[in-house]
């Protein structure tokens, strides 16, 4: 074996993933200790177990969160955030949002201060996980969220503040607009810039995986200049950088009487409403959602609800220096320490990291085996008080249940 080495990039973008790589991780805060020892145990067990002892990770924790508030008086401090891109590749637990002080989010920090502008949520039914829907295993789509502006760029002032009051100043005597008095005050920006990676990297994706369609979803309805300018420029883009290899859904009915042709992706659009409702009644018909941040945070979300939650819902920020893999629920800090909740989550974001190093095989035998023992009734009490018959296990018997049947 190697000496453990970092992941870099070439030129043209590629991975250069190490036999050895070192990939940092953040435990996180709440359940983040109890469930990021069961991923570490189950990717430790895939990849030894794919590769024969001749891969395996080293890897490196950082302190971000309530551990690095409490050893450096940082929750996320600028090592940390340099090391994740020194290294290409991390991990994260969820990470508790400060009260009244400090950053406002360390999640949409890690996002912002890094550029990872791609949410990624696969969303993908694994029977037979308890679902609300009578169809659930019809769900199968990718959630492309933009990660970096819109409302959650942070751009907002306190109702009353002399920011606030100012802005209002200027929207009324120079722009013409009627606003409340001593109205909170929020800025939302969408450019073209940044939508047009992100819906590029949804159909480069939706080509990669063989996928059918590209939906923009927005709200361009009634934000014209910004959610409406989402879906202009996401059609630009498909055409401007893959027009051989796309077709806008108008083309396929004025010209090929409804039907795709063959080796095209279609690139559709759906105001943010009438998708929630579609994804419900419909679900066959989507495949790849890209979309402007807040409606990505619902329709995810949403999504995740119809095939059993945030526990099993995956999910990465990737930029294009690096990559951030997390459980995409919050830290729960109740059950901190009680090696009780469901890891399932982060465990799902573990092999979405090694499908994205190109350790696949090892990726594929963490999701057959999580498919065996929910299958064999073997869950966390999430799981067990709606499944009939279940086991009820602890967070890391569940994970040495993995373990158990992963080869």
């Amino acid at each position: 074996m190697k000496n453990p080495t970092k992941i870099t990039k070439a030129q043209d973008g590629r991975l250069l993933v190490p036999d050895c790589p070192i990939i940092p991780y953040i435990e996180g805060d709440g359940i983040g200790p109890d469930i990021w020892k069961a991923t570490r145990m189950v990717i430790d067990a895939a990849v030894k177990c794919a590769f024969n002892d001749q891969k395996r990770i080293q890897w490196l924790e950082l302190d971000v969160g309530e551990k690095g508030f409490q050893k450096t008086g940082e929750y996320l401090s600028d090592a940390a955030l340099k090391s994740i891109q020194d290294h290409v590749v991390a991990i994260k637990g969820p990470l508790t949002t400060p009260v009244g002080k400090g950053i406002r989010s360390l999640n949409v920090t890690i996002r912002q201060k890094l550029d990872l502008y791609a949410c990624v949520r696969p969303v993908r039914y694994i029977d037979p996980v308890p679902s609300p829907m009578k169809h659930p295993q019809k769900i199968n789509m990718v959630v492309f969220r933009e990660n970096t502006e819109d409302l959650y760029a942070g751009i907002e002032w306190r109702a009353g503040s002399a920011e606030a009051e100012s802005v209002i100043n200027f929207l009324e005597q120079k722009m013409g607009a009627v606003v409340p008095a001593h109205a909170g005050i929020g800025i939302k920006p969408i450019s073209a810039a940044n939508t047009k990676r992100l819906v590029a990297a949804a159909i480069a994706y939706a080509m990669d995986q063989n996928l059918p369609s590209v939906t923009l979803m927005h709200k361009g309805n009634i934000m014209k200049f910004t959610e409406g300018a989402f879906s202009t420029w996401g059609y630009e883009v498909a055409r401007e950088r893959f027009g051989d290899r796309t077709i806008t859904e108008a083309e396929v009915y004025e010209k090929h009487n409804g039907r795709a042709p063959e080796g095209k992706i279609v690139i559709k659009d759906r105001i943010a409403d009438m998708l929630f409702q579609q994804v419900l009644l419909r679900p066959e018909e989507f495949s790849v959602i890209a979309t402007p941040n807040l409606n990505g945070d619902y329709i995810s979300d949403a999504l995740a609800a119809q095939v059993g939650g945030l526990g099993m819902a995956p999910g990465a920020n990737i930029g294009d220096t690096c990559a951030c893999f997390e459980a995409t629920h919050g830290t729960a800090p109740k059950y901190a320490g009680l090696d009780k909740v469901n890891p399932g989550s982060l465990i799902l974001s573990g092999a979405m990291m090694l499908d994205y190093m190109g350790w696949g095989k090892a990726a594929e035998s963490i999701r057959q085996a999580l498919q065996a023992t929910i299958k064999a009734g073997v869950v966390t009490y999430d799981l067990a008080r709606q499944m009939e018959g279940a086991t009820e296990v602890k967070c890391s018997e569940f994970a040495q249940a993995l373990v158990s049947r992963i080869g």
